[in-house]
C-alpha cells in the first residue's frame, strides 16, 4: 500500500496544435482547417507531429480514469516551443486541473525553450491543396510557399515560462513547502546563474528553472531544468541563436560543469530529506545514465557519433550525482524505455527512463511512491485510434507530390502506426542520414534468406532455421521472404522499446532475431573492417545485447528506499 498518492510522468508529449491558427491558407477535412504537418516531414523525424494531440488527450484521460492528482511532464511538453503550441498546452492542462483537480509539475526541455531570447522556427505544413508549403516566424524567410506568422516563435527564458507558470514553476499558495536552488523566492531576478564561453567574449546571466515541490506532506518532487545554454567562442549579437550550443546533446554532461550549483542543492536536498523523512523522487528532462545501458555499442563503431552517443551521459555525471545522494531519477528526451542502475561507492542511482507519447514505443509511468520505496507501472498507448482526418491528409499530400502510399496510413490502431513509422525511418532518416550508402545499397532490397547467403553461401538460412526448431517451422517461407527494412526497423523498436517491443514482434521473428545474433553475430569490440559483411555481423550482434536487455525487463518494478535498488514486480 502507499504511503503517498500515485503519480503520473508523462514524458515528450511534443504537443502540436493540429486546430491551432497558424495563419496560412490550412488543408480543411469534414469543414474543418486542420495545421497538418507533412508525412514527409514526419517520416523524417523521430517523433510524429499531428498524431500528438490525441495522444496527450487519452494520456490524460487515463489519468483522470484511475483518479490520479498529480501529473509530471518531463519536458518537451510542447512540440518545439511555438507560441501557439505553448499556449494551447497550457488551456489543455488547465481545463483538466478545473475538471479533475489535477496538479501538473513541468520542466522545460530542449524544445520548449531556447536561451535568454528565444529562437526562429520554420515548418512545413500542407495547404488547401494539399501541397507542401513552410510557415515560419522568420519575417526574412517570407516568400512564394513560405507564410509568416509570429506563433511559431519559440520564447526563451523567462518569457518562455509565463504560459506554464502555474504548473510549478513558480510558488503555488497550496504548496506545503516550494524552494529553489537559490532559496525561497520564486522571482525570477532571484534565479540567476552566470555562464560564459571559454575565451571570455560571450557572456550572459540566465534563469535556471530547479524548483522542490511537497504536493503532499512528506513527499518532496525535486524538478530540474537541465537544460543549459553554453556561450559560444566569439562576439554575437545579445542572445543570438547562434550565440549558444544547443541544449539538445548537452544534458547533464554540461550542467556538472556549468551548473554546479545543482548539484550542491541536490546533496543539501537529499539530506535534508533523510532528516526530515521525506519521501524523495528527482526528475529532469535528460537521463542521467545511460538508458539504453550500454547495449548501444554497436552503433558508434556503425555509425559513428549519432545523436544517440552524443547525448549519452557519461560516468562522471553519475559519480556527481551518487556522491550527491541522488538515488531515483526519472527522465525522457530520448523516447526510450529503461532501468539503468549504478553504484559507486557503496551507494546507487537508478535512472527511469520515460518513453514518449509520440513516438514508438507510446507510454508513459504510474509513481506509487511509499516511505520504503515505489512501485512503477508502465501505461501503454498502442491501442488507441488514428485521427481519420490526419490519414487523409497524409494521402492527399501523397496524391499531390506523386509518391506511394505508405503502409502507415493503413494501421489499424496508433501503436501499429508508430511501428509502420519507425520503418519508414529507416528508409529516410536513418539510411540517409547514418548508414553507409555502399551497406544501403547491398541489403535494403534483400530478404532474410538471401542475406544469410550473402555472408555464409547456399544452405545458410536453412541452418538458421534449425538453431530455431529443429524442424522447419511452419512459418519458415514467411521469415525466409522477410524483408530487411522490416528487420532493421524490428532492430530501432527492440533499442527504443525493450521490454514494450517484445509483444510488438510476433515471437517467431524474435527467435529468428536470436538465431542471427547466434550465427553471424559479433561484438563492436572487434571493430568494423569495412565491408558489407562486417557491419551484418555487427549488426545481427546488436540484436542479442537488445533482445537481452528486452526481456530482462518488466511492467512493473519496484525501487527499494534509499538505496535505490529495483526488481521486478
Amino acid at each position: 500500500m502507499s504511503d503517498f498518492p500515485r503519480i503520473a510522468v508523462i514524458a515528450d508529449a511534443h504537443f502540436h496544435d493540429l486546430e491551432g491558427d497558424f495563419a496560412f491558407p490550412a488543408i480543411e477535412i469534414d469543414g474543418e482547417k486542420l495545421a497538418v504537418r507533412s508525412w514527409a516531414d514526419t517520416r523524417e523525424s523521430t517523433r510524429v507531429f499531428n498524431e500528438s494531440a490525441r495522444a496527450l488527450d487519452e494520456a490524460l484521460a487515463e489519468v483522470s480514469r484511475r483518479g490520479i492528482r498529480h501529473v509530471v511532464l518531463l519536458g518537451d511538453y510542447t512540440d518545439d516551443g511555438q507560441r501557439v503550441a505553448t499556449e494551447r498546452t497550457r488551456i489543455i492542462l488547465n481545463r483538466h486541473e478545473r475538471l479533475h483537480g489535477t496538479r501538473f509539475y513541468a520542466l522545460p526541455g530542449n524544445h520548449d525553450i531556447f536561451g535568454p531570447k528565444g529562437r526562429h522556427h520554420t515548418k512545413q505544413f500542407l495547404d488547401a491543396s494539399g501541397a507542401r508549403v513552410f510557415v515560419t516566424s522568420d519575417e526574412e524567410k517570407a516568400g512564394h510557399g513560405t507564410y509568416v506568422t509570429p506563433g511559431m516563435y519559440c520564447e526563451g527564458y523567462p518569457a518562455g515560462l509565463t504560459p506554464m507558470a502555474a504548473f510549478g514553476y513558480f510558488r503555488r499558495a497550496d504548496d506545503i513547502h516550494w524552494e529553489t536552488p537559490f532559496g525561497q523566492s520564486d522571482k525570477v531576478e532571484d534565479r540567476l546563474y552566470a555562464v560564459s564561453s571559454p575565451d571570455g567574449l560571450n557572456r550572459y546571466t540566465l534563469m535556471d528553472a530547479s524548483y522542490l515541490v511537497e504536493p503532499e506532506p512528506g513527499l518532496w518532487l525535486m524538478m530540474i531544468d537541465a537544460n543549459v545554454f553554453e556561450p559560444r567562442d566569439g562576439k554575437f549579437e545579445i542572445g543570438d541563436e547562434a550565440a549558444f550550443v544547443d541544449s539538445t546533446a548537452a544534458g547533464w554532461n554540461a550542467l556538472v560543469l556549468l551548473k554546479p550549483f545543482i548539484i550542491d542543492w541536490i546533496a543539501d536536498v537529499s539530506a535534508r530529506a533523510e532528516t526530515l523523512g521525506k519521501t524523495l523522487l528527482a526528475f529532469s528532462h535528460y537521463p542521467v545514465l545511460d538508458p539504453f545501458d550500454g547495449a548501444t555499442g554497436a552503433e558508434g563503431v556503425l555509425f559513428g557519433e549519432t545523436n544517440i552517443a552524443r547525448r549519452t551521459p557519461r560516468e562522471a555525471v553519475a559519480q556527481a550525482l551518487i556522491g550527491a545522494d541522488m538515488t531515483v531519477h526519472f527522465s525522457g528526451h530520448l523516447h526510450v524505455e529503461g532501468v539503468t542502475r549504478r553504484e559507486w561507492g557503496g551507494r546507487s542511482l537508478t535512472n527511469i527512463a520515460v518513453p514518449s507519447l509520440v513516438a514508438f514505443p507510446s507510454a508513459f509511468k504510474i509513481v506509487e511512491p511509499s516511505m520504503t520505496g515505489s512501485s512503477i507501472e508502465t501505461v501503454e498507448l498502442s491501442s488507441t485510434a488514428i485521427d481519420p482526418r490526419v490519414l487523409f491528409a497524409y494521402q492527399r499530400e501523397m496524391v499531390r507530390s506523386g509518391e506511394g502510399r505508405d503502409r502507415a496510413f493503413d494501421a489499424s490502431d496508433y501503436g501499429s502506426f508508430l511501428k509502420a513509422h519507425k520503418r519508414a525511418l529507416v528508409e529516410h532518416r536513418y539510411f540517409p542520414k547514418e548508414w553507409p550508402k555502399a551497406v544501403v545499397d547491398a541489403v535494403s532490397e534483400l530478404a532474410v534468406e538471401e542475406v544469410c547467403e550473402l555472408l555464409a553461401g547456399a544452405g545458410a538460412f536453412e541452418s538458421v532455421l534449425r538453431t530455431i526448431s529443429p524442424g522447419a517451422p511452419k512459418d519458415a517461407p514467411s521469415l525466409a521472404r522477410l524483408d530487411m527494412l522490416e528487420v532493421i526497423a524490428d532492430w530501432y523498436c527492440l533499442r527504443q522499446a525493450a521490454v514494450l517491443a517484445l509483444d510488438k514482434i510476433p515471437e517467431t521473428r524474435r527467435r529468428l532475431y536470436r538465431a542471427l545474433a547466434e550465427r553471424f553475430g559479433r561484438p563492436p569490440e572487434m571493430g568494423w573492417d569495412g565491408s558489407t559483411s562486417g557491419f551484418l555481423s555487427i549488426f545481427f550482434g546488436a540484436f542479442g545485447a537488445f533482445l537481452n536487455r528486452a526481456e530482462a525487463g518488466s511492467l512493473r518494478i519496484v525501487i527499494e528506499g534509499a538505496s535505490g535498488k529495483e526488481e521486478a514486480a
